[in-house]
């Protein structure tokens, strides 16, 4: 299989994927980590990382017959200098929604894995579906989770979106990535709403991204005040990682560039809901909805309620 995996490789940085690794398709020992997790209630109001911990853990409970995953890992960094009248919006968030892009890139590759190898099963996930893919990115080789709980690769930081195949051809798997974070603190001491309890251990409902992105409805009067008027994501604790302080080129994918306006200020002042689709169009914004970004706008005090 060692033929095939080589392959494999080859077609994903031809399509487009900056670093692909395999690990084994095996259970993860992760559970009574997670448990715990959602027994402290750190997972807020995402009642659905609850649900099917046992699928989470194991890929054959996802595809039967499962024997390798193949991770990999898209750059998205886009250097751009903000003023100081351009909106605070996670560097994610700026330009084509990464489950689209990611989404016809992971298609593209298992179609060329299923024509080579027409008995193999493959499933694809990008950021949806019970896998838990930073433990599986790390085991392929991909990168290490840091202590913000993002995995952190040594060429591309943690400016990566990651994507995943669950295959039941059986690879040769990579060897893991060590963690090389080593005593480095930075994103937790910078976290400005200590969201980041311990290593890895991330309490979402301090988390500024959950708040702009997840909650639904009205913000709290106290997590109102702590919002430190990001409009949608947050990247304190990314911006301090000493392995994103190299990065000075913009990835590769153009479609991760900043649209046009979309973090100016001046853009969204009376913005309406028609306004609002044509700056968005196609990005995660959208997805997350006119009322959730008014909302958000108002809180950041860009515009009136």
């Amino acid at each position: 299989m060692m033929e095939t995996a080589e392959q494999i490789k080859t077609w994903a940085r031809e399509i487009g994927f900056d670093k692909v690794g395999v690990a084994a398709a095996e259970p993860l020992p992760e559970g009574g980590h997670l448990r715990q997790w959602l027994d402290r209630g750190y997972n807020g109001g995402m009642s659905w990382l609850a649900k099917n911990i046992e699928r989470r853990l194991d890929p054959c409970r996802v595809l039967p017959g499962a024997r390798s995953i193949i991770c990999l890992a898209v750059d998205y960094f886009v250097p751009v200098e903000c003023g100081p009248d351009y909106l605070k919006i996670s560097r994610y968030a700026r330009g084509a929604d990464y489950h689209d892009v990611l989404g016809k890139m992971l298609k593209n590759l298992v179609i060329r894995i299923a024509d080579a190898r027409p008995e193999s099963r493959n499933l694809w996930y990008v950021d949806a579906g019970p896998i838990m893919e930073k433990t599986w990115a790390q085991r392929a080789g991909l990168g290490c989770k840091c202590k913000n709980d993002l995995l952190v690769t040594r060429d591309y930081g943690t400016w990566v979106f990651l994507g995943e195949i669950i295959s039941t051809l059986e690879l040769p798997p990579d060897m893991p990535e060590s963690d090389h974070c080593g005593n480095c603190t930075k994103c937790m001491e910078a976290c400005p709403n200590g969201a980041i309890v311990e290593p890895r251990v991330l309490d979402t409902r301090r988390c500024i991204t959950y708040w702009t992105n997840k909650h639904e409805g009205d913000f709290p009067p106290e997590i109102a005040a702590k919002l430190h008027g990001w409009v949608y994501g947050c990247d304190i604790c990314q911006e301090v990682c000493p392995f994103n302080h190299k990065r000075k080129t913009a990835a590769r994918t153009e479609e991760f560039a900043p649209r046009a306006g979309i973090l100016q200020a001046e853009q969204w002042r009376g913005i309406d809901e028609t306004r609002f689709v044509q700056i968005t169009h196609g990005g995660p914004l959208q997805r997350a909805g006119y009322a959730r970004i008014r909302r958000n706008l108002q809180a950041a005090g860009v515009i009136k309620g």
